[in-house]
């Protein structure tokens, strides 16, 4: 018990040095996609098409919130270390579609899109990956789906393609044993990865946001997808509240 209020007092403190909310402007919005063009092309390489140099944009960007953390201490002076992208079914009917439709038929997901809200384009600036900001995000994250009484949460976790996809397939065939969504959850890659013949004896290492959602009781909900402009295999995730374990419940969850 001392350990997890310790735990939990540091915890505090740590949040202290940070602000979280939606971004009010355009100018909030830009500043968010900088940090994703930091993060996904100068950092992970990914071959986007942007208008604005400098700048991770597309055409649903005009259609969500944008979560954005920043570093309010002396040193960060305010600048936007994190990120992440929602768009909810009401601003994906304005969009004419969810970003993951570009990548898979969610045809059996239609009797969820009512209350379903899907994130995307999650990124911690290089300096800031020590669990604190990406705490802030869920947090508030979940916070935003209490108060809409949005009832699911949709997704991608990216695994990156640099060895081949390798990792990716075996990462996928491992997961599916224990992670997989019931039949009626599944989903189908417009682009598939071809897994099978890219599996190998290699060991299968998960990205963090992908383990934190699986923790979160998030399932795979189908085969991953290959992503050519940013070079990862995309694992189709969906979360129903309902199912949030009860540790990120305590953590995450507002009351």
């Amino acid at each position: 018990m001392l350990q997890t209020q310790e735990w939990q007092a540091q915890r505090k403190n740590d949040h202290q040095h940070y602000s979280i909310g939606l971004a009010l402007n355009a100018h909030e919005v830009k500043e968010s996609q900088r940090l994703r063009y930091r993060v996904f092309v100068e950092e992970l390489g990914a071959r986007i098409q942007t208008p604005i140099a400098g700048v991770d944009a597309d055409r649903f960007d005009r259609h969500c919130e944008h979560l954005i953390v920043r570093d309010i201490s002396n040193a960060g002076a305010g600048k936007v270390v994190g990120t992440y992208r929602i768009l909810t079914p009401e601003a994906a009917c304005r969009a004419g579609n969810y970003y993951s439709e570009t990548e898979f038929d969610l045809t059996r997901l239609r009797y969820l899109r009512d209350g379903m809200v899907e994130v995307g384009r999650s990124c911690i600036h290089p300096d800031y990956r020590n669990g604190t900001v990406i705490a802030l995000l869920w947090s508030k994250l979940a916070e935003f789906m209490a108060h809409h009484n949005y009832r699911t949460l949709i997704g991608c976790a990216s695994i990156s393609m640099a060895d081949g996809g390798h990792n990716a397939a075996n990462l996928f065939l491992k997961l599916s044993d224990t992670h997989l969504a019931p039949l009626e959850y599944r989903v189908f890659p417009r682009e598939p990865l071809p897994f099978e013949r890219l599996s190998n004896t290699g060991a299968a290492a998960i990205p963090p946001l992908l383990k934190g959602y699986l923790r979160a009781g998030a399932w795979i909900c189908g085969e991953p997808a290959w992503d050519p402009d940013f070079n990862t295999a995309d694992l189709p995730l969906l979360l129903p509240m309902s199912r949030l374990t009860p540790r990120y419940a305590q953590h995450f969850m507002p009351g």
